[in-house]
């Protein structure tokens, strides 16, 4: 844990992810990431000076009965407050819309469920358990796929509900992630979407996996890009966050 909580800090150093007084809903699919991020923060509020809060929420995609009862006790023995949302994105995209590649609507309208029961509940923030990983293959999808060089940040305003999203775990490298996941135990849920493991963003995965061979510290020379000219997509804490118009 130890590694977690400090890539944590360097995070919330570098970004100004929490401020004292902030109330933070966390965003709890089931997945190792989210608990992760669930638990590492629950010690993080523990020995850091800033006084914050948090809040579970969870979101049914409506794909089926999904047990959620072991992510409540989590939340239970971690004393902090949860909620399930129920939705019916899964069928929207799969059912209704057919979506041919559904990964990027999905997140849009989980994220947007997420905010709004922000917004509901009185937070100003919303944590999403995104890794090191996850940074790097949002960045070459999008290089692939859409010829530009751009990932999420790790402190981003929702314009439509004043609500900022952070990723606390955005230095923590997947590896990692899956070593904790068996140290702690965590109550990982399966996922029930149908094209879990067959999207896109595995190919990058698999990508990634194979460049690592080649040039082991290659995520740290994707993040060390993200940080500097002439890209710097990822600007430190004496830059506003940058907004998302589209929720």
């Amino acid at each position: 844990m130890k590694k977690t909580l400090g890539c944590i800090r360097k995070a919330d150093h570098d970004f100004s992810l929490i401020e004292p007084g902030d109330r933070i809903a966390v965003g709890v699919s089931g997945g190792k990431d989210s608990l992760l991020l669930l638990h590492a923060l629950s010690l993080y509020r523990k020995f850091t000076h800033k006084d914050f809060t948090l809040y579970a929420v969870t979101v049914d995609m409506g794909l089926g009965n999904v047990d959620f009862s072991a992510v409540a006790s989590l939340c239970a023995s971690l004393e902090i407050p949860w909620t399930l949302k129920d939705t019916q994105i899964g069928q929207i995209i799969f059912d209704y819309r057919k979506e041919k590649n559904p990964c990027a609507l999905c997140a849009k309208m989980r994220r947007a469920v997420l905010s709004n029961t922000c917004a509901d509940l009185g937070y100003n923030k919303l944590a999403l358990g995104h890794h090191r990983e996850d940074a790097i293959e949002t960045l070459l999808l999008s290089l692939f796929y859409e010829g530009r060089f751009h990932t999420f940040h790790p402190k981003t305003l929702l314009s439509r509900t004043g609500i900022t999203v952070i990723r606390p775990l955005v230095y923590l490298p997947e590896s990692h992630v899956r070593h904790m996941e068996k140290v702690l135990s965590l109550p990982v849920v399966k996922s029930p979407c149908p094209v879990n493991g067959l999207t896109k963003r595995e190919d990058m995965s698999l990508l990634i996996s194979r460049m690592k061979a080649l040039f082991p510290d290659a995520p740290d020379r994707f993040l060390h890009a993200l940080q500097h000219e002439p890209y710097d997509l990822w600007q430190k804490d004496n830059s506003p966050s940058p907004a998302d118009h589209d929720l």
